[in-house]
């Protein structure tokens, strides 16, 4: 699995200074944080440019307005967009403001998300 530990330390930091408690993991190729026990954001490399990137949760309603952004589509893995996901490449989030969009963006969406079915059985 390869993503870059600087990020992974940067959005660790984003939380902490929100005093926001998270947990992460290794998943799907990269790192994935999540908040509430729900996935909010990750980071891993994109295969094909081989360029670290940002997944973020914004929800449904949100991603329409964000897919507009600098360095920004819909998440895919299989071929199919994964609603209310979206990647974010380098030129959307090296900039603070931008980075710091992203982050809210993710919070905000973050207690409307529904727990994975596994993690609402526990």
């Amino acid at each position: 699995m390869a993503y870059d530990e600087y990020l992974v330390e940067r959005l660790a930091q984003s939380l902490k200074s929100r005093h926001i408690p998270f947990q992460h993991k290794k998943m799907m190729g990269g790192m994935l944080f999540m908040v509430d026990d729900k996935m909010f954001m990750g980071i891993n490399r994109d295969n094909n440019s081989g360029k670290d990137r940002l997944m973020v949760r914004v929800g449904e309603d949100a991603e329409e307005m964000c897919i507009k952004r600098a360095g920004c589509r819909s998440m895919e893995f299989t071929g199919r967009p994964m609603k209310g996901f979206v990647f974010v490449d380098p030129e959307g989030f090296d900039l603070d403001d931008d980075w710091e969009f992203w982050v809210e963006k993710a919070l905000e969406f973050n207690p409307k998300a529904k727990k994975s079915k596994k993690r609402r059985e526990k």
